[in-house]
């Protein structure tokens, strides 16, 4: 019997400033991020860029990405898309983008990538309130607006 339907793995899930696809199709990331420091709260981030590659499963399904605040519950940003596979030996990479997301406190926020209701991994985001070089006040909140660090 042949199976009609198996859950994939998720065989990668990074968070980067950007994501690129070039002519050939290949992916480039740029920036994955481990942590982001920023000057002042509350900030807010160009964009965050979800990268994750789905493998060794067969049917349709759909993705749900969430970022969550630091008390474990807010969600702040979620994306859901929908793909498929035709065979296990087929994969399948979809892109998030979270335009200007932002960050009211430092702690540790996080990324949750789910299929088809089921939570595949939830990794911590640090976000950090740093001083700037020289020992400088930081700017006022209605500074403008700051990048993600990696």
């Amino acid at each position: 019997m042949n199976p009609t339907r198996i859950l994939p793995d998720l065989q990668a899930s990074l968070l980067a400033e950007d994501i690129r696809q070039e002519a050939s199709g290949n992916f480039i990331l740029i920036g994955i991020i481990g942590y982001i420091h920023v000057p002042q709260l509350p900030a807010v981030a160009l964009k965050l860029c979800v990268f994750n590659r789905w493998t060794a499963g067969i049917g349709n399904f759909s993705e749900l990405v969430r970022l969550i605040a630091p008390d474990g519950k807010t969600v702040l940003r979620e994306s859901k898309t929908n793909f498929a596979l035709p065979s296990p030996n087929h994969h399948i990479t979809n892109g998030t983008l979270f335009a200007q997301p932002k960050f009211e406190t430092a702690g540790v926020y996080y990324i949750e990538v789910h299929v088809d209701e089921v939570l595949k991994v939830r990794y911590p985001v640090p976000v950090t309130l740093v001083t700037p070089p020289g020992g400088q006040a930081a700017p006022s909140a209605d500074a403008p607006t700051t990048s993600a660090q990696s």
